[in-house]
Order: structure tokens, then C-alpha cells, then sequence
């Protein structure tokens, strides 16, 4: 079992940056993939970034990419999200996830390719 706690989210004017942070506890967190997913209001979650258990292997959306950096450091059991030139269109509660593979072995865009999930963290963009 793994546990995720977010932090870092808030209030910030368009081309600002923000850095949204992952704790996570229980089983090694070394093992797990993870990813960052968002929510705005009406919409379904969607996939924002991946990195595999080395964080040497890192995915993103199209719409984020040259903006937003997904980095992990297992020592510490932390995950991180650097956004920046932020935008209205990325308003939305932001999501941590894990998967108990370490590898990409599946969709990892998919919200069903993670086993454990955060609470979520708001983020808000204005213009």
C-alpha cells in the first residue's frame, strides 16, 4: 500500500510558476512509476506527466510540454511537479498517482494504469 499526500498548489497569475510536490509512504516508493493528472471542473481527469521508478524515462502531454518538468527523488520518497508559463487552461485539482509497476509496462496515460491515488491539490490560473 502506498500512501499519497499533495501539497504546493494555489493561486497564481498567468505566466507564473507553481511547484506542486508528491509525499508518498508505506511500500518503497522506488518501485512504483508515477504520474500527475489533472481535473477541471466538468471535465474528466486527464493525463499530465509520467516518470518511471528511475526517473530516467519521463512522459507528457502535449499541451504541457516545454512548460512543465515531472521529476522524482526516491531517497526521499517525493515526487514533483515544476509548472511554468502557466495558463488559464491549466486550472484544475492536480492528482499524484503510483502504479505498483516500476516500469511503463502499460497505458500510462490511462487513469487505470495507477493503483494509488492522492487527494488532490488546487490549482488555479488566472488570466
Amino acid at each position: 500500500q502506498v500512501k499519497l499526500v499533495e501539497s504546493g498548489g494555489g493561486l497564481v497569475q498567468a505566466g507564473g510558476s507553481l511547484r506542486i510536490s508528491c509525499a508518498a509512504s508505506g511500500r518503497a516508493f522506488f518501485r512504483n512509476a508515477m504520474g500527475w493528472f489533472r481535473q477541471a471542473p466538468g471535465k474528466e481527469r486527464e493525463f499530465v506527466a509520467a516518470i518511471n521508478w528511475s526517473g530516467i524515462i519521463m512522459y507528457y502531454v502535449d499541451s504541457v510540454k516545454g512548460r512543465f518538468t515531472i521529476s522524482r527523488d526516491n531517497a526521499n520518497n517525493t515526487g514533483t511537479l515544476q509548472m511554468n508559463n502557466l495558463k488559464p487552461e491549466d486550472t484544475a485539482v492536480y492528482y499524484c498517482a503510483a502504479a505498483r509497476s516500476p516500469t511503463f509496462s502499460g497505458p500510462y496515460y490511462r487513469v487505470s494504469f495507477y493503483d494509488y491515488w492522492g487527494q488532490g491539490t488546487q490549482v488555479t490560473v488566472s488570466s
